[in-house]
């Protein structure tokens, strides 16, 4: 069973608004067992939304459209489904007295042209609309077997529409199949890395199917289970996810919603410190070229004041030297940006804000600056960290105890890529020290 979702209004088309419609239709679509072969958006255009619908119809079971049911003049859903039809728009009597009870209701005269919202092509089913204006159209569009829906574009008013119409006919055709979704998200290794260590598991005719994306320097695993029962999608859904942990570990952070930053808030959250008596471990950063973007990656995530001391932003080599306490012969012999003045950078502020972790970061992020050395792109990252809870408290509050490692990163893109990347590779060399296991890459 295929679906395809119409998505109608100029301000989708110029990008001045987002559409969430389609995606969130798709996924009540595929949780309730109808693939989604196209999403397509055309503006306030009859004739391109009359091409959109004879276009759609014999590729599918059904074609969503959202928007363009309102009462302007650049509203022409209805009247496209009208001419496809080749009927005549026909006043609905019903929804009209309709929606002058609901202006008397709130105490407002009903304009003129309202009454174009009572207006639907003829011999089509009226949705009934019980939070707006716009009621709703539904129909079978010849000859092929094709049933339309056409929803209001308001949020609010769509969401309620499609959960009444569109989901109960869904199910119906469906016959209880499913296909079922689950996102897990990895950071660290490009996306033909990924996809060469899950090897026939990325298999195109394989069941469920495994995809990968990549947004914002996180590559993700995209799964679909398609079965006949949810019982079968559950069970083999569940033997996928399992195979791609063995195959790529502790690559994999977290799943569906999860961020790097929620997984590393909760291994803080998550972790005793013993002797101290406290149910949090803390960390503090020391910023140069990310600006304080670490710093707010950690504290996105509500209750972070738990976790999160305080974080530095040395950007020039005076504050480093004055707010952390980074030598001027270290600064003067290796570069601002370098692993031992990383380092330093990363114990100053471990000491200052007494946490229990620092990072710190110092790099080249362009367009300019870079030199055949350093080029733009170069990165260094450190991490300082107490010695574990059960060292004896004399020594593990000794700062030369202390310990703190570095590296060097050639990171690629523009520079909110290079600050994007920077500061999700120090969340995860924290998320891995945190784990207690060696970073795999």
């Amino acid at each position: 069973m295929k679906a395809i979702v119409l998505s109608v209004g100029d301000e989708l088309v110029r990008g001045q608004t987002v559409d969430t419609n389609s995606a969130w239709i798709s996924q009540q679509l595929l949780a309730n067992g109808c693939d989604v072969a196209e999403h397509r958006t055309v503006g306030d255009d009859q004739s391109g939304i009359e091409r959109a619908i004879a276009d759609a119809t014999p590729r599918c079971d059904s074609i969503i459209i959202t928007g363009g049911l309102g009462p302007t003049d650049d509203d022409l859903t209805r009247q496209a489904i009208a001419a496809v039809l080749g009927v005549e728009l026909e006043l609905r009597q019903d929804w009209l007295d309709r929606i002058a009870a609901y202006f008397a209701r709130i105490n407002r005269p009903m304009a003129e042209r309202n009454k174009i919202q009572a207006m639907l092509p003829r011999g089509c089913d009226l949705l009934d609309n019980p939070v707006g204006t716009a009621c709703g159209i539904a129909c079978r569009v010849p000859p092929a077997d094709c049933r339309l829906f056409s929803l209001p574009g308001v949020p609010r008013e769509m969401k309620q529409m499609f959960a009444d119409h569109v989901l109960p006919w869904i199910k119906q055709r469906s016959g209880g199949s499913v296909i079922l979704q689950k996102t897990l998200h990895t950071f660290g290794l490009g996306e033909s890395n990924i996809a060469e260590r899950l090897g026939d598991l990325m298999r195109r005719d394989r069941n469920p199917s495994v995809g990968t994306t990549v947004s914002n320097n996180i590559v993700s695993l995209r799964i679909n289970a398609r079965f006949d029962t949810r019982d079968e999608a559950e069970r083999d859904m569940q033997q996928t996810i399992a195979a791609c942990h063995e195959k790529l570990g502790e690559l994999i952070f977290g799943q569906d919603d999860e961020s790097l930053s929620h997984v590393v808030a909760g291994l803080l959250t998550q972790s005793a410190t013993g002797d101290r008596g406290s149910s949090v471990l803390t960390v503090t950063t020391a910023e140069s070229c990310t600006g304080g973007l670490l710093a707010k990656m950690l504290t996105d995530i509500p209750g972070s004041s738990d976790y999160f001391k305080t974080g530095f932003i040395t950007y020039s080599n005076q504050s480093k030297r004055d707010r952390l306490g980074v030598s001027e012969n270290l600064i003067n012999v290796h570069g601002a940006v370098s692993e031992p003045v990383v380092l330093a950078m990363a114990k100053g502020a471990r000491r200052l804000a007494n946490a229990d972790y620092a990072l710190a970061i110092s790099g080249v992020a362009g367009p300019g600056g870079g030199t055949e050395a350093k080029p733009v792109g170069t990165v260094c990252i450190a991490l300082a960290h107490l010695p574990p809870s059960d060292t004896p408290r004399p020594q593990r509050d000794r700062e030369d105890e202390v310990t703190a490692v570095a590296r060097t990163f050639k990171f690629t893109g523009d520079r909110q890529a290079i600050r994007d990347r920077a500061a999700k590779m120090a969340l995860t060399m924290l998320r891995f020290r945190l784990l207690g296991k060696p970073m795999p890459f």
